[in-house]
């Protein structure tokens, strides 16, 4: 199963599994009859195995939501593990697969099987895998009302202006005195 692999991605604001499976068997020596490939996820403590498909010509390829992640009809996140929504807020809880973004082991199961490297994927600026706004780790700031900068919480405009005028009232009677210096 060499070259099996499966990976956490975020993809407009949902977590996915990506996953790659490949056997490699020209004995026919797998026990699994009809090689069917499940991806089993552990912490130590909890267990969740996803089965992602039959095998065809001892391949399959494809992606999954991370467990505890959901979307509506149109493809947009509604679900996230370890989250649930409460009298209209979103809170962090510990059900929901909640344990799965801190997965410490993962495998394909064929039979043969292999181990793979996978982790709960990290939010970015232009995809969140946690609630936006929540504050929760994964999510990202909440949507901005339209163009422009984010606001910095500076409410001093008016006294900039101002203190910009004088600086300019300043430099511009500096350089009239220097030329009245000049011409006399």
């Amino acid at each position: 199963m060499s070259g099996t692999v499966a990976t956490g991605v975020c993809e407009a604001d949902s977590p996915w599994i990506y996953y790659d499976v490949e056997l490699i068997d020209p004995d026919k020596q797998s026990t699994n009859a009809t090689n069917t490939a499940s991806l089993v996820l552990t912490d130590g403590t909890n267990t969740h195995t996803i089965t992602l498909g039959d095998l065809v010509d001892g391949k399959l390829d494809g992606k999954v939501l991370w467990p505890g992640a959901s979307v509506d009809a149109d493809g947009k996140a509604n679900g996230w593990p370890g989250w649930a929504l409460v009298g209209g807020q979103w809170i962090e809880v510990d059900d929901n697969f909640a344990w799965t973004r801190t997965v410490t082991e993962a495998k394909i199961v064929v039979n043969p099987e292999a181990t793979v490297a996978i982790s709960y994927p990290k939010a970015a600026p232009e995809c969140a895998t946690a609630p936006k706004g929540s504050g929760g780790a994964g999510s990202t700031p909440t949507a901005s009302n339209g163009p422009g900068l984010a606001s910095t919480g500076f409410t001093g405009t008016t006294i900039a202006i101002v203190a910009g005028v004088i600086v300019l009232a300043g430099i511009a009677f500096l350089v009239i005195a220097r030329i009245r210096r000049k011409r006399s």
